[in-house]
């Protein structure tokens, strides 16, 4: 069954935005959108649901390392609850603790200087994000599937 998940980096200037190939395989990084107005953020994902087919919305949350919502997380929520409600789509959310930290490092590994990259970083981490998610998402039926064999 084809997969279409947005995979979204949520910053209080910018959003890293990421998708997927049908299968649900890999993630990557499509572009990042300067953040001016809520109406214009929703018209630019919009866009990007109708044009992909977009299924579901996943949500890198900023866990503090306790494991606990934070204001930041609690902003972001309340953010992609409304965004999510005007595209009708379900939200499903993704610890993203460190991603940022592991999209520069990634960056620095290719050979690409993440200073004045925050667009790339946005995008890369977006697609960490999305990539953690479809990851979970096939284990935990390789798993159902394993459970269902016996």
């Amino acid at each position: 069954m084809p997969i279409s998940a947005l995979g979204l980096d949520v910053g209080k200037k910018r959003i890293g935005v990421a998708g997927c190939d049908g299968t649900g395989l890999i993630a990557f990084g499509i572009e990042t959108i300067e953040h001016r107005s809520f109406n214009a953020t929703l018209e630019q994902l919009q866009y990007l649901v109708t044009d992909r087919q977009v299924s579901v919305l996943v949500v890198g949350l900023p866990y503090a390392m306790d494991g606990s919502l934070g204001s930041q997380a609690l902003q972001i929520q309340k953010f992609t609850i409304a965004i999510a409600s005007k595209l009708n789509l379900p939200v499903e959310y993704v610890d993203e603790r460190l991603t940022s930290f592991e999209a520069k490092e990634m960056l620095k590994a290719e050979g690409i200087p993440a200073t004045r990259q925050k667009g790339l970083i946005d995008r890369k981490a977006a697609a960490i994000i999305l990539q953690q998610w479809l990851d979970e998402r096939r284990s935990s039926k390789h798993s159902a599937s394993v459970c269902n064999e016996n």
